[in-house]
């Protein structure tokens, strides 16, 4: 698979319009990934520069292999997005002109069936960063059945969290669940199923965001941008769930109040139909920003 053409940003347009003030200036892919979004930010502006963080180390060397043509222009920085502070203040960065996180899970990390996130056969794992310890082997066979109802329920907002935590309690009694599929049938005997989205899907969200501590990071994150952005820079946040996109909405709102922000997008920006019929991947995301004041 071509690393060129395999990765799709979402919210292209979006995201250029929202974020740039200066196209000589210094940004922070904080979400790399595929750097789909710093690829064509970098192809587009000759002088702009980037810092492209992200804790997954495949990620960052594809990312590398991406934009080999931008020598000088983009610093990679493996660590999470929740310690953009200090990731920054380490290499001598201080401020920046803008901020980008683009959210969930990659389409590379995605369909690599080694890392468990979607309902193919592959290991539980689950982890953005192979450096942690939790996998979502170890909590959906070692948490108890109130634990992973709880688990299901604040992740994942799923209403038949209990019932599905009993199936799986009673199923690891015969033996370990091993494997992503292995785990997606389970949810699926436990639950009635509607339409074409997997009944597994919230157990699976729930599951990656307490592996990968994603709320927590984000709440951090949205912390630290204030003392990170210049006056006049920009953050743009694209999520692709409710909790996220909560979080954001929030932290904005309440910073307006506090005279940090402007809030950019007074109503949530999604794809148009045409960028969700080339890519269904982005029909769930949700782009909001906010300009730093002073």
């Amino acid at each position: 698979m071509q690393v060129e053409n395999y990765h799709i940003p979402v919210m292209l347009n979006e995201v250029e319009e929202y974020l740039l003030t200066n196209t000589s200036g210094l940004y922070a892919d904080c979400t790399l990934g595929g750097a789909g979004h710093s690829f064509y930010l970098l192809n587009k502006y000759p002088k702009l520069k980037i810092i492209g963080i992200d804790c997954d180390e495949a990620a960052l060397e594809q990312a590398k292999i991406k934009t080999a043509g931008f020598t000088g222009r983009i610093e990679f920085v493996r660590g999470n997005f929740g310690q953009l502070k200090g990731l920054i203040n380490k290499i001598g960065v201080l401020k920046l002109d803008g901020v980008l996180l683009d959210l969930g899970v990659s389409s590379r990390q995605f369909d690599d069936k080694s890392r468990g996130f979607s309902f193919m056969q592959g290991p539980l794992d689950m982890r953005m960063d192979n450096r942690s310890k939790l996998t979502a082997k170890d909590i959906v066979n070692l948490y108890s059945c109130e634990q992973l109802a709880e688990v299901f329920y604040r992740f994942g907002e799923e209403r038949e969290s209990r019932k599905i935590a009993r199936y799986i309690v009673q199923k690891r009694l015969q033996a370990p669940i091993e494997t992503a599929n292995e785990l997606a049938l389970i949810v699926q005997k436990a639950k009635k199923s509607f339409g074409n989205i997997n009944p597994a899907t919230k157990v699976f969200q729930a599951l990656r965001i307490a592996v990968n501590s994603e709320l927590d990071s984000l709440e951090s994150v949205l912390k630290s941008l204030p003392d990170v952005l210049k006056a006049g820079a920009k953050a743009v946040i694209i999520s692709y769930h409710s909790l996220e996109d909560r979080i954001v909405k929030n932290n904005f709102r309440q910073e307006k109040l506090n005279g940090v922000y402007e809030v950019l997008t007074k109503k949530i920006v999604v794809p148009k139909e045409a960028e969700v019929a080339s890519n269904s991947r982005s029909r769930s995301a949700k782009l909001r920003a906010a300009k730093r004041l002073n």
